[in-house]
């Protein structure tokens, strides 16, 4: 099965709906570009890269699968994330929560992961699972598609794992997730790497680490390091200043 039919990428599941419902202003309608929709986007640029297309909670059995952790070697992710007791979490885009129970015993004691989606859907699947696995420390949030909805200096890392790029509105979910991090908190990219020709998914659904960069670099972040040794993906870690 090709891994982008059931992608992990929950985020701009009602992105149509929500380009028409949100009024722009002019800043904002500055910031995006209409283009011609590829098979795999949406029609709708952003630093030179169009958004992608994304599914949703119907695609809930692919962030399960079974073979994920071999795929996608995530206990290389997790010992590149140096996780220590009592960190808070943001899990951005946490669909069914599979990296949040994974990343939950690691911040504790005293710690939690604020698991968070923008599918009501999706957050009813993940409440399931921290259930079934007992971990209390995870909370689910509901956001939205342009606000993470959590606590300012809240958060000592925040997390999006082959989801920022199909944020329908990146800037402003990259603003709301800084303002949530505490100073010298550190927010991390994974993403399917553009440089591979070799990685199983379609173009739209990957980014490069200078694409990544890029972006980063229109906020108060300063690049920190990269690891590229996972199988598919690179992991992009930066810090916020102050």
């Amino acid at each position: 099965m090709n891994p982008v039919i059931f992608r992990r990428c929950t985020w701009a599941a009602l992105v149509l709906a929500a380009s028409a419902a949100l009024a722009q202003p002019a800043a904002l309608a500055e910031r995006y570009s209409p283009m011609p929709a590829s098979a795999d986007g949406i029609g709708k640029r952003y630093m030179g890269r169009e958004i992608s297309a994304v599914m949703g909670w119907q695609g809930a059995a692919w962030l399960e699968r079974e073979e994920r952790d071999r795929e996608e070697r995530t206990d290389q992710l997790l010992a590149a994330l140096a996780l220590q007791p009592g960190m808070v979490v943001a899990d951005i885009g946490a669909g069914t929560g599979y990296l949040s129970r994974r990343m939950a015993p690691a911040v504790m004691p005293g710690g939690k992961v604020w698991a968070v989606d923008v599918q009501p859907e999706m957050i009813s699947l993940l409440q399931a699972g921290a259930k079934r696995s007992g971990l209390t420390q995870i909370e689910a949030r509901l956001g939205a598609v342009d606000d993470v909805r959590l606590p300012p200096a809240s958060v000592d890392l925040a997390i999006m794992v082959d989801v920022y790029h199909e944020l329908a509105y990146p800037y402003e979910v990259m603003a709301s997730v800084l303002k949530a991090l505490k100073p010298g908190g550190r927010v991390v990219f994974v993403e399917y790497k553009a440089e591979d020709p070799r990685v199983p998914i379609k173009t739209l659904h990957k980014m490069s680490e200078a694409q990544i960069r890029r972006e980063a670099a229109v906020f108060a972040l300063d690049w920190e390091r990269t690891v590229s040794t996972l199988p598919w993906q690179h992991v992009v870690v930066f810090r916020k200043r102050g």
